[in-house]
């Protein structure tokens, strides 16, 4: 017996997205499509979970957030999960997206926005990180 493709399941968008359940290579993809969707459905305040750990997933997703047109701002959650969930709020889908500028002042479209280089740290972070980080 053969079977089809693996079923789709649907369910309603509550602007939070939870990334514990996803791959690392998936969540580049699934980050964008899920702004996509909460911003189609007119939700503008959304809560990444990605946990806390080492902070890999969150650089991750704080570096896709700097790079995505649709991102007004983005911060640390200020609850118990601290820096285990990032707030990102998005343009509502009536408004047209600006363009993003670079550091170096011209204006990057999307379609030309790429990560490039290393991602510089808060000195916050960095202090964090030689306290409990043993390498």
């Amino acid at each position: 017996m053969t079977q089809g493709p693996d079923p789709v399941f649907k369910s309603a968008i509550d602007g939070v997205l939870d990334l514990h359940a996803f791959r690392p290579k998936e969540v580049p993809d699934l980050v964008r499509e899920y702004l996509r969707s909460c911003r189609a459905a007119g939700i503008t305040e959304i809560r990444i979970i990605h946990g806390k750990g080492k902070g890999v997933l969150r650089e991750t997703v704080h570096a896709l957030l700097r790079l995505e047109p649709m991102v007004k701002n983005f911060r640390l959650a200020n609850d118990r999960s601290s820096w285990g969930a990032t707030l990102v709020d998005i343009y509502p889908p009536d408004v047209a997206l600006p363009e993003r500028p670079t550091r170096s002042g011209k204006t990057v479209t999307r379609a030309q926005a790429t990560p490039s280089g290393p991602v510089t740290l808060p000195g916050w972070y960095r202090l964090l990180q030689k306290i409990f980080v043993r390498r």
